[in-house]
């Protein structure tokens, strides 16, 4: 059964969402969780099986297939846990102040078993009534205990000796079959690119594929920039037989973590694209489907042939005024609400010192960073206990990290085997490199300030959660974490609830409404970060010049329908009137950009 909220909420680093469907599923909210670190992974379910005493055998780093087995243990884990917290919440009573109380009470106002359950509390004292009770609590269902990986995350290993390992067991491949053994029901969801060796090894479980009942156990969620890239990789799978339950779009630029800019388009115009097209998924996809089944002697159930992909959005919602335009202007089936649950305990793991800075966060310490070995723009916080500590390292002889975890591993340029371009190995030949090479003293610098950026990712991500559930302590643990720059405007700590009912609409925003509308933020993010590839871009590179007229054209196009969306009727909470005074201000900006150099004109 589908959960009945119209929201989920989105992975948020290694840590920071590692164990928030232990805390919200049992109240019926989907979640997601990053398995890339299989040894954080472990970590915590070591973690959770004390504190519900369950049987734990550690799987050591060196164990034969390790990574999947860890990750298979922890899904496990993960589920036996939301599933003992569930049935507590359901066996509780009706017509207390209790949590199954809370369970109801957090619902869509629309969700028909909150319409029962507010029936039920009118009723008195009956047989009719004691039966309601028995069907509504029968209808409770916990929510989704999702997975995500990175797909573009997938480094090939070597054994013991040296000698290669085969393709299963590269870092993806091994994080699928984790998913793939365990006994969820719940969906993947694949991001950061597309690998066409991962998606070819999912063909090979059964679970991805529906069962006699036509139900898929294992569901696939592609996180998408645009429809372009949903139809591709959508046919490979299909191809396969390999079905998209859910297509996710996010912002480029205005969501946290990792950040994957468009060619210019902005959020509202992909949108569209997905309202217009979105009949077309399902008659790309299901023809292909149903003939890998007839190949297979499989029979594909007629009930299917009904079902159309969901198309979620997220990144950067921050009002129920948005998140309704959202669901009535682009027909979205349901919206992602990640950075402002950093503020909420009872949703995720966070540190003191790292949760008082993200209170007190401002729009200026919320910043698009280079911090990432991966050399892919990432949402940061200024003064974190991980950059503190990459600062500090160097002044020493020892910049840079000694890579404990390896997963970020993909550089060659210096060494044969692929090292992390945040370790100290990485980070001490490139300085020797730049220091040898004939660039100017100017341009030494600005190379070195580059390198000095990057930062561990792999261990810093987790230690956030660790510290916050006594597993580590804090001056052990440097501390990274990935917010999108609407947090900016969420400033205390929040309950679940709280935050839930913001969501809804129910009660008073938390937001100021002078809180720069979702469509606006993002495209003065555009704005800058055009104008930041432009001073990187050599214009007699003709394909480079060619890329940078691209993203100014479809930039200048997703304003022009901004504009329309302004002058359009606002729903509650919407601040309409940023998205055209923002607008304005930045086709200013790319008139004078482009007119400053002739190069570019």
């Amino acid at each position: 059964m589908a959960s009945e909220h119209r929201f989920h909420i989105p992975v948020m680093g290694t840590g920071h969402s590692i164990d928030t469907p232990i805390r919200v599923a049992p109240y019926g909210i989907d979640s997601v969780m990053s398995v890339v670190d299989d040894l954080l992974v472990e970590k915590i379910r070591k973690y959770y099986a004390e504190a519900y005493n369950l049987p734990f055998t550690s799987i050591p780093r060196s164990a034969e297939d390790g990574r999947a087995r860890r990750i298979t243990a922890y899904l496990n884990t993960v589920e036996e846990v939301v599933r003992t917290k569930f049935d507590e919440i359901r066996n509780q009573p009706f017509f207390t102040d209790n949590e199954k109380t809370k369970y109801f009470e957090m619902l869509p106002d629309t969700a028909q078993i909150k319409q029962l359950w507010k029936q039920l509390l009118e009723m008195a004292p009956s047989p009719d009534r004691d039966e309601l009770e028995k069907q509504i609590t029968s209808m409770m269902e916990p929510g989704s205990i999702d997975i995500n990986i990175m797909a573009k995350v997938d480094r090939l290993l070597n054994d013991t000796e040296g000698r290669p390992l085969s393709n299963e067991f590269s870092d993806a491949n091994a994080a699928i079959r984790g998913f793939a053994k365990s006994n969820l029901r719940s969906s993947v969801i694949l991001s950061a690119g597309f690998n066409p060796r991962l998606y070819g090894y999912m063909a090979e479980f059964r679970d991805f594929y529906r069962d006699t009942t036509g139900e898929l156990k294992k569901k696939i969620v592609l996180k998408v920039s645009d429809f372009r890239s949903a139809l591709i990789q959508g046919k490979f799978l299909a191809k396969k037989g390999l079905e998209i339950a859910e297509f996710r779009i996010e912002s480029g630029l205005n969501c946290g973590g990792h950040a994957f800019a468009s060619d210019g388009e902005l959020l509202p115009v992909i949108l569209k694209e997905f309202k217009d097209k979105k009949e077309q998924l399902k008659e790309t996809f299901l023809p292909m489907v149903t003939s890998f089944y007839e190949t297979m002697g499989w029979e594909y159930p007629e009930s299917a042939k009904e079902e159309q992909p969901l198309v979620t959005v997220q990144g950067g919602i921050g009002t129920y005024g948005e998140n309704q335009r959202l669901f009535e202007e682009y027909d979205m089936d349901k919206t992602g609400w990640a950075s402002p649950f950093l503020l909420v305990p009872e949703a995720t793991p966070i540190d003191e010192p790292t949760l008082e800075q993200l209170k007190n966060a401002g729009e200026d310490d919320l910043y698009l960073s280079g911090a990432s070995p991966l050399g892919i723009p990432f949402n940061n916080l200024r003064r974190s206990g991980s950059e503190r500590w990459t600062k500090a390292r160097i002044n020493t002889d020892k910049p840079g990290s000694p890579c404990p975890k390896g997963f970020l591993q993909f550089n060659t340029e210096f060494t044969k085997d692929a090292i992390c371009t945040a370790s100290t190995q990485y980070i001490l030949l490139k300085l020797d490199s730049i220091q040898h090479s004939d660039m100017d003293e100017a341009e030494k610098e600005r190379q070195k300030k580059i390198v000095f950026e990057k930062t561990c990712l792999c261990d810093h991500l987790g230690n956030g959660a660790l510290i916050a559930l006594g597993i580590l302590r804090e001056d052990r643990g440097p501390q990274s974490i990935c917010p999108g720059p609407n947090l900016a405007w969420f400033n205390r700590i929040y309950t679940l609830r709280e935050m839930i009912d913001h969501i809804y609409g129910r009660g008073k925003s938390l937001v100021p409404s002078h809180r720069p509308h979702m469509f606006a933020k993002e495209m003065a993010m555009y704005v800058d970060y055009l104008k930041d590839l432009i001073q990187k871009t050599d214009f007699s590179d003709v394909k480079a010049a060619k890329q940078i007229q691209r993203i100014r054209k479809n930039l200048e196009g997703s304003i022009e329908y901004c504009m329309e969306i302004a002058r359009s009727k606002a729903y509650a909470d919407e601040n309409l009137s940023s998205i055209l005074e923002t607008a304005q201000k930045s086709m200013d900006q790319l008139a004078e950009m482009f007119e400053s150099d002739p190069a570019m004109a």
